[in-house]
């Protein structure tokens, strides 16, 4: 979540509780994150406006090396999936395709 922060600085300050699920072999385990921060904490977030799910293997790999990129094509394949209040979601998108626009301009211009 840090490393998609650092590139994606304009949502550091956004105010948000996101839910987030891991699903392993035959378990899920269930995260609270708190914005800005990240505040991660292992409980169930009522309190969520938007709940993350996803393989436990995708998201190590995501967590740990996943560029932002790397997190869209995970939810084009189907294997990320993002539900919540649409408004919220939509800011996200909003905000990540303005700063990778902002990054393609820079190496256009080197």
């Amino acid at each position: 979540m840090e490393r998609f922060l650092v590139e994606v600085p304009a949502l550091a300050p956004l105010k948000l509780v996101a839910g987030l699920e891991l699903r392993g072999r035959g378990d899920v385990q269930l995260y609270r994150v708190e914005l800005p921060g990240p505040k991660v904490s292992k409980n169930l977030a009522t309190d969520a406006k938007v709940r993350l799910s996803l393989p436990r293997s995708h998201f190590n790999g995501l967590a740990t090396k996943g560029h932002v990129r790397d997190w869209r094509e995970a939810f084009a394949k189907g294997e990320a999936k993002a539900t919540g209040i649409e408004q919220v979601l939509q800011l996200i998108v909003n905000v990540v395709e303005r700063q990778e626009q902002r990054g393609r301009t820079r190496k256009a211009r080197h």
